[in-house]
């Protein structure tokens, strides 16, 4: 268990971590919202100060009082069981409070809760500092591809110069890696703190597989690009070719061609490195690759998305053979996100946090480029509608015999 001080360490890193994100980034950033999907900078910046002092403050500050009251509507997000919300596809055009007021109430907000661990960590409060750490973690990742959604709809198409991530991977000799088979346990054992949907631990059985050692690259989607695949419906899911056509789909989201492909990144636009993971890829794309690649790839045939429980399980063995299971792109698993065997969600307002969103999307494992440092665990099960590709998302091959 954390001591006082050490949480206390974490919860004002991760405070600060979100300030240092916004470095160079212009107040006129920070208020626009570029899609429904997507929230303003200075939203984050407000939500996460939201969930200290609602959630928090709320329940365990004597004499508590809001900062301003009309704030728990403004920057709730879907909290039903709290109260009413701002509409999420007009958060951009809150120009009110300011940039600057929202900085002031952070702090204000940051010092309180301060005083409140110093003066009586209970157990129960512990517990929700560390889902507020982790909270503003995962806001943290958002900010990031919110801002990179925002700015490729810039003609200028700008880079967010304080923010140097990559997802870039050093490519090794490709091989398939045996991976655990039989029963094997899934879910989440310890003390450290983990989300209710990584819980209980249970028992899933594994047939026989084998796992690609390394990310799909860009070079490869390439040659899916150049042979047509997002032309061919025998490739696709129904709703996936439906998808391809009423949006217009011919590429991975922010690949753009002159006379070479680029990517538009936090960095810039910069020409593709064919050797780096393919990002910003929908389940639908990286399903309908897997039904290319079986037919068109030397050496692939049987290729599929893994199990979220075959992810898993050799991430919990066998992490030190694979290199970029953490930190390049999320990647897509077979799995709908559904709850495990005996699962409870948590009491009170955190139960809203994971059960209520368990159908109609799929898993992702791993974590990103973008993901918090401290954030990534094998149990960790990220999650997005089929369709959804502003965040770092790619994928690694699976198949049943080689």
């Amino acid at each position: 268990m954390l001591t006082t001080d050490s949480l206390l360490n974490e919860f004002h890193r991760s405070r600060n971590y979100t300030v240092d994100l916004i470095n160079g980034l212009t107040a006129e950033d920070c208020q626009a919202q570029s899609m429904d999907d997507t929230s303003p900078t200075k939203w984050h910046l407000a939500h996460v100060t939201w969930f200290y002092e609602v959630i928090v403050l709320k329940s365990y500050e004597k004499n508590f009082a809001f900062w301003n009251s009309h704030f728990a509507v403004l920057f709730n997000s879907y909290y039903n069981s709290v109260g009413d919300k701002h509409p999420r596809k007009h958060r951009g055009l809150l120009t009110r409070p300011s940039l600057t007021e929202v900085f002031e109430w952070r702090k204000n907000v940051e010092s309180r809760v301060d005083g409140l661990m110093r003066d009586n960590l209970t157990p129960e409060l512990r517990w929700l500092i560390q889902l507020g750490i982790n909270h503003e973690q995962q806001h943290q990742e958002l900010l990031l591809t919110d801002i990179q959604h925002l700015f490729y709809q810039n003609p200028l198409l700008p880079a967010h110069s304080s923010v140097d991530k990559t997802c870039n991977q050093f490519i090794k000799p490709f091989r398939w890696v045996e991976g655990i088979s039989g029963i094997v346990e899934i879910g989440f054992t310890g003390e450290g703190f983990h989300f209710d949907n990584e819980s209980p631990c249970h028992s899933a059985l594994n047939q026989k597989h084998f796992l690609a050692n390394q990310l799909v690259t860009n070079h490869q989607w390439l040659q899916f690009i150049e042979d047509g695949g997002y032309q061919d419906p025998q490739w696709w899911l129904d709703a996936g070719w439906a998808w391809v056509c009423s949006e217009n789909i011919s590429a991975p989201f922010y690949w753009n061609k002159n006379d070479f492909y680029f990517t538009f990144s936090l960095k810039g636009n910069l020409p593709i490195e064919l050797s780096s993971p393919v990002s910003n890829i929908s389940y639908f794309e990286a399903e309908a690759f897997t039904r290319w690649a079986d037919k068109k790839l030397d050496g692939f045939a049987g290729v599929r998305l893994p199990t979220e429980f075959e992810w898993e399980a050799f991430a919990k063995t066998n992490s030190n053979m694979i290199d970029d299971l953490f930190g390049k792109v999320w990647q897509w698993t077979s799995s709908n996100y559904s709850p495990y065997p005996r699962y409870e969600a948590w009491e009170g307002i955190a139960g809203e946090y994971n059960g209520k969103f368990m159908i109609n999307q799929m898993v992702l494992r791993g974590s990103s480029a973008y993901t918090s440092p401290g954030h990534s665990r094998t149990t960790y099960r990220n999650f997005f509608p089929t369709h959804a590709r502003w965040q770092l998302t790619g994928l690694r091959l699976a198949k049943d015999s080689v």
